[in-house]
């Protein structure tokens, strides 16, 4: 069993998000093309409208209007399974006058909101989260003022919510980052016509009238192209393109890895983030060509660099265990509050397989070569990136297991199965 072919990710999750969830504090509307059909993103159309926002779903395309703040106050909203919806609305909502609660299902309910909340509470916002800091989520809008916040640990969900809390607030407001992370809210920013500045220590913002580009076109989600990416590079034969996929500096962390275990890749850039097409998005893209050939490197993740593929880990888990010698991820504590505790989960679904996995302190290591057998009944623990990594395991063992709660997967990659079936030889 091989895996053959060209295949289109979905567009990508953290740009959809943010797409849909700034047109609440933008003017001006916006034809969008490959938006994210992620269940995540759908959350965050959802709530737009339930706030007042205009979206109209066709095709091939969505069409929103951006509402200029003009939002229904009292409104109480379910944002289900999605981290990036609650914690950027934190920042979206805050300065905006009115009573708003967010909530979310049992995973999300686990999740902390604090850090999100402790920096707006500095600029004057009244955010009360429940017990231990976690969702549901009450805010009562109010007028704050700028601030320059040190992010204490990099997240790109925290350094957006205050940057889009701050666009709306007289006085600068700037973020430091010591470890840079994602920067797609700053772009898209800069596409709206914010007053944005790269500073030489992170970013600084104004307050700005935004108007939504006319129309925007979303590239491939790079975290899921990379599964099938991985898998090609790890089942003898096997030869697979990514087409269209995102290619922003903050976002290649995993074909960095991969690269340095000698896989054979190959990137063809198609627009860069100065090209003068209408509907760019401001975000380099291209095709990814990955080669299975039978040679890999064990690799050693630095704590500056984890930040940068936190979705990734999992995956390049599992191809750590094809690879001759001991891999180590260091400092993989984030990962343990995402939508599982991811190193547990990886950890124990991989050894029951037969590989060699351990933790030390806050690094995970992988000791490899390991031959893998599928068993039934893998445990997803309700995490999308887990439950497609054990896809791809079953498919190194030339097997296909049973996966408790596998239609997880939908959070991120609803048609990830398809892809998968169309691929395999």
């Amino acid at each position: 069993m091989k895996i053959e072919g060209s295949f289109y990710p979905p567009g990508d999750k953290s740009i959809s998000h943010r797409l849909a969830l700034m047109s609440l504090i933008s003017r001006g509307a916006c034809e969008i093309r490959n938006f994210s059909s992620a269940r995540d993103c759908m959350t965050s159309l959802r709530i737009v409208g339930e706030l007042g926002g205009m979206v109209r779903i066709e095709s091939e395309r969505l069409l929103i209007r951006g509402i200029d703040r003009r939002l229904k106050s009292g409104a109480s909203m379910d944002c289900e399974n999605s981290g990036t919806t609650i914690r950027l609305l934190m920042g979206i909502l805050s300065p905006n006058h009115g009573d708003f609660q967010l909530d979310g299902d049992q995973s999300l309910r686990n999740r902390p909101m604090e850090r999100v909340a402790i920096p707006l509470r500095e600029m004057g916002a009244n955010i009360i989260c429940s017990e231990m800091g976690k969702p549901p989520v009450r805010i009562i809008g109010s007028d704050l003022h700028g601030i320059e916040f040190r992010l204490p640990t990099p997240s790109a969900q925290v350094k957006s919510a205050v940057l889009l809390a701050g666009i709306q607030t007289e006085g600068q407001t700037s973020v430091v980052e010591l470890i840079p992370s994602r920067d797609h809210t700053e772009i898209l920013l800069r596409k709206c016509g914010a007053d944005i500045e790269k500073t030489q220590s992170g970013w600084s913002v104004r307050k700005s009238t935004l108007t939504m580009p006319e129309r925007y076109y979303v590239p491939g989600d790079a975290s899921s192209a990379c599964f099938f990416i991985c898998a090609a590079t790890v089942i003898p034969g096997s030869r697979v393109v990514a087409r269209k996929v995102l290619l922003n500096p903050t976002r290649t962390g995993a074909i960095s890895v991969l690269k340095r275990m000698g896989a054979d890749m190959e990137t063809l850039i198609h627009h860069g983030a100065d090209s003068t097409h209408a509907d760019d998005p401001g975000e380099i893209y291209g095709d990814i060509t990955a080669r299975f050939n039978g040679a890999l490197k064990p690799f050693e993740v630095s704590p500056e660099e984890t930040p940068l593929l936190v979705d990734e880990v999992p995956i390049l888990a599992l191809v750590a265990t094809q690879a001759t010698g001991s891999s180590v991820f260091h400092d993989v504590s984030e990962l343990r509050i995402k939508e599982s505790d991811r190193v547990q989960a990886i950890v124990s679904q991989l050894n029951s397989m037969g590989a060699h996995l351990e933790t030390r302190g806050d690094s995970l290591y992988i000791h490899g070569p390991t031959k893998l057998v599928a068993r039934n009944n893998m445990e997803s623990f309700g995490d999308h990136r887990i439950a497609m990594t054990l896809k791809i395991a079953g498919l190194i063992s030339d097997s296909f297991p049973k996966i408790n709660d596998e239609d997880c997967i939908g959070i991120s990659y609803p048609d990830f199965t398809d892809t998968l079936e169309s691929l395999v030889k």
